[in-house]
């Protein structure tokens, strides 16, 4: 058995493991587990200020990094820079490989990502996927903060989950969790958060690409809104 398969095979026992657990306890225990193995991938977002607190509080020994694509909204990095302030820790940063954004901007222009879904999948794939690849090099046990109610796409989300996209374990904390629960939790616990987040962003990325939501419209439909498919996703957590 290659190591590869050996790693998936240890869904089942990690699952058991966390059982009847709550998320700073099972964070506790994974990164026990898979020592100098284990990342947290945040964007930024509501949901990913809630994981990063309860590992930086904890000062747990699990790398926390972001993906800069270079579009981001300048809330965004101000939160970033807020995040590292608050906690007294440092945010790894991953940037998109320069020869690959001046080559596709040079061919097809800064705006290519409205031109077709194509050319918008390959625009996330230069800015975030290839970079997240880099990020997630020599990682085992990837820590995200995505939920289950987020987009028809995500229904069937695993507490501990194999991606073979990317080759690791993932453990994604906030499965069950709705969006009220993580609010009254930042709230609660005074972490610093996206203040987009008031003005109707409920999910936040390239700053092009994203948009408010009007109350009654799908969680994913401020993203990517020029696309008539509701299961959109970047890559990260394709499904």
């Amino acid at each position: 058995m290659n190591d590869i398969s050996a790693l998936e095979t240890k869904v089942p026992a990690l699952l058991a493991l966390l059982e009847g657990k709550g998320i700073e306890e099972s964070l506790a225990l994974l990164a026990a587990q898979f020592e100098g193995q284990i990342a947290f991938s945040t964007s930024l977002g509501i949901e990913d200020q809630l994981v990063t607190h309860y590992i930086f509080e904890s000062n747990l020994p699990i790398r926390v990094f972001s993906l800069d694509t270079g579009r981001l909204f300048n809330e965004t990095y101000n939160l970033l820079h807020k995040t590292n302030q608050h906690y007294g820790k440092k945010i790894e940063v991953f940037f998109p490989k320069h020869e690959a954004v001046e080559q596709m901007v040079t061919e097809k222009g800064t705006l290519s990502f409205y031109n077709s879904v194509e050319d918008r999948k390959q625009c996330c794939f230069v800015r975030k996927v290839e970079p997240l690849k880099r990020a997630l090099q020599g990682v085992q046990l990837w820590i995200t903060g995505i939920r289950a109610e987020q987009s028809d796409a995500r229904q069937n989300l695993q507490l501990i989950e194999w991606d073979p996209a990317f080759q690791v374990i993932k453990y994604n904390p906030l499965k069950n969790w709705s969006l009220d629960a993580v609010r009254e939790a930042i709230s609660q616990l005074n972490i610093p958060y996206n203040p987009l987040h008031d003005k109707g962003f409920v999910s936040i990325g390239c700053a092009p690409c994203t948009r408010a939501i009007a109350e009654g419209e799908d969680f994913r439909a401020g993203r990517w809104w020029w696309e008539s498919n509701s299961k959109k996703e970047c890559g990260l957590h394709a499904r």
